[in-house]
């Protein structure tokens, strides 16, 4: 039987980007769903266009969007074996998706983040407060947790049944933060495997700006907080 992964890109005002992304995909991938974050430009035109399966979630958020790829996933009849989470700005590489996903299929893991290796990083293309706060975080999570992740990259592959095991909440920019440490809390399996990253394209939502920075900020650092705590 051959393994089931499903793709799901969040996705606001990303009409210049998405189409490469798509495009970009491994054909291993079963369907390639993308999240039509309330764009304002022809984001969904262009995903459909490429190939991809275009939802629409009018409230903004990351999370929000995730969940909205989950409740369209849980109403299928067929269920995936393993879910990517992948940015539609074009600053990952789609085709690391095979590395990404590999510790699932080869060791049986749950949790895989594509960390943004410095040595693989395009200069530029993270922001300081970007890097900052996954160094917090991170440190964060080894001191509260004994973790080992350095990174929060959105580029991630997770077991459905995982997945779902989680109850993700979280509707805005906490949602990465709120799967590492929920994995951590259920002590599910999880490894990172270095990615490379590059300048998006167009300007970033959350990073791209002062609000976006510090509303992510407190979201992460709250999130770690509660589950440090509880």
């Amino acid at each position: 039987m051959s393994t089931r992964i499903i793709v799901i890109i969040p996705a606001y005002n990303e009409e210049a980007s998405i189409p490469f992304v798509i495009k970009e995909i491994p054909e291993v991938v079963s369907e390639i769903i993308v999240v039509n974050n309330n764009s304002t430009d022809a984001t969904a035109t262009m995903a459909k266009q490429a190939g991809a399966t275009v939802l629409h979630e009018e409230r903004m958020g990351y999370g929000y969007a995730c969940l909205k790829g989950l409740d369209y996933i849980a109403q299928q009849k067929e269920k995936p074996d393993i879910v990517v989470f992948l940015d539609g700005d074009y600053s990952d590489y789609p085709k690391e998706l095979i590395k990404v996903i590999a510790p699932i299929l080869e060791h049986d893991i749950d949790l895989v983040i594509g960390a943004r290796d410095e040595q693989l990083r395009e200069k530029g293309s993270m922001t300081i407060p970007q890097i900052f706060g996954n160094w917090l975080a991170t440190r964060l999570m080894r001191l509260f947790f004994g973790a080992t992740f350095t990174d929060l990259g959105p580029f991630r592959a997770i077991k459905y049944t995982t997945l779902v095991a989680l109850h993700m909440q979280d509707k805005t920019y906490g949602w990465t933060v709120e799967m590492q440490l929920k994995v951590l809390k259920k002590k599910y399996t999880y490894t990172e495997v270095p990615v490379s990253y590059k300048k998006r394209i167009g300007t970033s939502k959350v990073s791209g700006t002062i609000k976006g920075a510090i509303f992510a900020g407190i979201k992460i650092l709250s999130w770690i907080f509660k589950y440090s705590f509880s």
